[in-house]
């Protein structure tokens, strides 16, 4: 039987494998739109936010099965493990 705090760090480590993916969309665009306004020198700030969130909410919608089964996957280990 595992302990909680071992239960704990494979949630957290999950968590992270998952949001990773839709994080380092947001990253890679991000830094495509900063440098695009350092090369304009456009400083709109609602530039950087509004193309991060399209981004990532594609990424998420398209990871969406991936998530599903890597969550499943975890909760079914989880319960047979107790």
């Amino acid at each position: 039987m595992l302990d909680v705090v071992e239960v704990v760090r494979l949630a957290l480590l999950e968590a992270l494998i998952l949001a990773t993916p839709i994080l380092g969309a947001g990253l890679i665009v991000g830094l495509i739109v900063s440098l695009f306004q350092a090369v304009t020198q456009i400083q709109e700030q609602t530039l950087s936010f509004v193309p991060k969130i399209i981004v990532m909410i594609l990424v998420a919608i398209v990871l969406l099965s991936w998530i599903t089964v890597r969550m499943t996957d975890f909760t079914i280990q989880m319960f047979t493990q107790f």
